[in-house]
């Protein structure tokens, strides 16, 4: 309704990217961008073992396989430098995981998706806020995802979730599929 209308505008603001959509949950979010990437069997998806379950449960769902990668024992966050010895032909995203509100080390990881046809999902359950190099999370893969578990940094009164993006064909997509095809209530 109205309500979570205004609120994607704002959140979306907030994160600096064009479009946010309200989803019902976090793993709902990383599923639904998934999908909208077209991301299924045979895919592989890079990603880091030091998150939650529902980053890899969400790549599993997809039909995809989790490849993981270790962390920088600095940061925590996956390791850049061991993300392009992951790549393989069947490899079609990445998703740095934002921990405890410390972002992923972006710049680089972005470089390997350009060099290699690959998209960004920025999981940033844990990083409503956190910025990167002068530039909030939620901004700068492809899409993120949030959620707004009571016990994150911006939590709902229940559940709640979202996908933030600056490709308005990819918005379209994760909001027609968060319900059942349409864009309209009947």
């Amino acid at each position: 309704g109205e309500a979570v209308g205004g609120f994607e505008r704002e959140f979306a603001s907030y994160c600096d990217a064009k479009y946010a959509v309200g989803v019902a949950n976090g793993t709902d979010a990383l599923e639904l961008a998934l999908r909208a990437l077209d991301v299924g069997h045979g895919d592989e998806v890079i990603t880091t073992a030091n998150t939650f379950i529902a980053t890899a449960a969400a790549i599993a769902r997809s039909g995809a396989t989790p490849v993981f990668v270790d962390v920088d024992p600095t940061t925590y966050n996956i390791d850049p430098n061991l993300i392009e010895r992951a790549v393989t032909q069947r490899t079609k995203a990445i998703i740095p995981v934002h921990l405890y509100g410390q972002p992923a080390d972006m710049r680089p990881i972005m470089k390997i998706a350009a060099d290699h046809g690959l998209s960004v999902i920025e999981d940033a359950a844990q990083a409503h806020g956190a910025e990167y190099e002068g530039r909030r999370v939620g901004s700068i893969g492809h899409l993120a995802c949030f959620s707004f578990y009571p016990g994150k940094n911006l939590g709902a009164y229940g559940d709640g979730g979202a996908v933030t993006t600056n490709d308005a064909r990819l918005a379209e997509r994760i909001a027609r599929l968060r319900d059942h095809g349409r864009i309209t209530k009947y």
